[in-house]
């Protein structure tokens, strides 16, 4: 199975279940395109900002509020969903600034420029997990090298959607 977790937000992994790492996922500042440049920003950069977020009962939306609380503000929050396409429509329009993962989006969307958080980042781990046995099945062991050496791949390029 694949999952995620935000570095923000306690691990919790069920007993009998191990777990493998894929890749950090770092959240990056979406806004439209005639709105600000492609240089790294300072969370706290964003205070003055409007925000589209997820919901702050999801994982996602948590690390959001606390990163932003540990930057020293309370975002200001204009619109709440968990739709990543919603979220990149608001910022494209210039009617909010997004936090969304990297994988997420295609940073050559028409519309819409990114740019990574430099002081505080928010990362998501996109890790493989499997019940726990005392021998490693090979099958596993392949499927999880082939999904770590993907990751890897995709650091630098748009992952594609499945």
């Amino acid at each position: 199975m694949l999952g995620q977790r935000y570095h923000h937000v306690a691990a919790t992994t069920p007993q009998g279940i191990d777990v493998s790492p894929l890749l950090d996922d770092p959240l990056v500042v979406v806004t439209a395109a005639d709105r600000a440049d492609e240089r790294p920003v300072a969370l706290r950069e964003l205070a003055t900002r409007s925000f589209v977020v997820p919901p702050p009962t999801t994982d996602c939306g948590q690390a959001i509020l606390r990163a932003c609380h540990q930057a020293g503000f309370t975002p200001t929050t204009r619109y709440i969903t968990a739709d990543i396409a919603a979220q990149l429509t608001l910022a494209r329009a210039g009617l909010a600034t997004a936090l969304v993962p990297r994988t997420a989006i295609d940073p050559a969307t028409p519309g819409i420029r990114t740019a990574p958080i430099e002081d505080r980042p928010i990362l998501r781990v996109l890790f493989a997990a499997m019940r726990h046995t005392e021998t490693a099945n090979p099958t596993t062991t392949a499927v999880i090298a082939a999904l770590r050496t993907a990751a890897w791949r995709g650091r630098t390029t748009h992952l594609p959607t499945a």
